[in-house]
């Protein structure tokens, strides 16, 4: 089979990414353009701000992405744009970007989902990597439990129920006067700190189910550094980062496990922001090594948001003729596995 070259872009929240990858797992440049500079006096992305980087970006992002990789518009086989989940304005510049290109340059269009290609970056960082396989996607704005049955077949065997992992780690970091991105930072100040310090919430459904919630330990947190305010108390900031840290990465590690066990399988990919985090790494190693479990992460520049894991989720559509027509619109609210 010839080798098929994909243009993908990624817009969907304040990071304005172009990539080209080869047959899906071979990426020949993977271009990034951040926005945290930017948004991290406001504490968090500012959508309409995002929207505006992304324009005055995007062209940049296309045209090193392509002069790194020594390949002309007219060598590649197909565009692939993230349509959704994600912020409407960042997605819409992205999307028409792709629209106006590829009827251009009369090449298919891939709409891909932002989630599916989160999981898809595994494929690129592990080459020997088929389905089925358990992933957890681990982000800002998402947190999901995924059985990948085959390439674009997805069952979603849990999902949080409120804040994303990500989202709480932002709103925590935010209480303790960490700064933005809060992951990282909660992660860094959690190795001077003792987690078991404090003991903070983890949710347990009652009903059957593998789904999250983390409002519950963020409210813990910031109850917990109210009340030692008003007992004028002096707050060890390592020990509460620790201390919540631990709360969440376990909650994570006892459903993807316990998933494992359900599903009779033996393999764990992890995808998002969040599969950046040491703790997270360190725990989801130990607990799946004393079950035989392998546990996969991808590198930390695809961990991010970038466009090299969607061509790696387009790749796999396109050679089951799965293309997007031009009245292809942004879906803010895309659920996996939604076409």
């Amino acid at each position: 089979m010839n080798d098929k070259i994909i243009l993908a872009i990624e817009s969907s929240c304040d990071e304005t990414a172009a990539a080209v990858v080869v047959n899906g797992r071979k990426v020949l440049s993977n271009i990034i353009s951040s926005q945290i500079e930017t948004h991290k006096k406001f504490g968090g992305v500012v959508p309409e701000v995002a929207s505006r980087k992304h324009i005055e970006a995007i062209n940049i992002v296309v045209e090193e992405a392509l002069e790194k990789a020594n390949i002309s518009k007219n060598d590649l086989d197909a565009i692939a744009v993230t349509y959704g989940p994600g912020l409407v304005g960042a997605l819409l510049v992205g999307l028409q970007y792709a629209k106006g290109l590829a009827y251009a340059l009369g090449k298919p269009l891939i709409g891909v989902n932002h989630i599916e290609g989160h999981i898809s970056a595994n494929f690129i960082d592990h080459l020997d990597l088929e389905p089925p396989f358990i992933c957890l996607v681990v982000s800002g704005g998402h947190t999901f439990i995924v059985y990948v049955k085959d390439y674009g077949d997805f069952e979603i065997i849990g999902e949080t129920r409120d804040d994303a992992a990500g989202e709480a780690y932002d709103k925590v970091a935010r209480a303790l006067g960490l700064g933005y991105p809060g992951g990282p930072k909660i992660d860094k100040i959690s190795k001077q700190g003792n987690a078991n310090a404090i003991k903070f919430p983890k949710a347990n459904f009652h009903d059957d189910t593998l789904d999250f919630s983390f409002s519950g330990v963020k409210s813990a947190v910031l109850n917990y550094l109210n009340k030692m305010e008003m007992k004028k108390e002096e707050i060890n900031v390592a020990d509460v980062a620790a201390s919540f840290q631990k709360a969440v990465v376990e909650v994570l590690t006892d459903n993807v496990i316990k998933t494992c066990k359900i599903r009779k399988v033996d393999k764990i990919a992890i995808a998002g922001g969040v599969a950046s985090n040491s703790a997270l790494r360190e725990n989801l190693i130990k607990e799946g090594s004393k079950r035989g479990i392998k546990v996969l992460f991808p590198s930390p520049i695809l961990c991010t948001d970038n466009a090299a894991m969607i061509g790696s989720a387009a790749y796999f559509e396109f050679i089951k003729g799965n293309v997007s027509t031009m009245d292809i619109n942004a879906k803010p609210n895309l659920r996996l596995g939604e076409r």
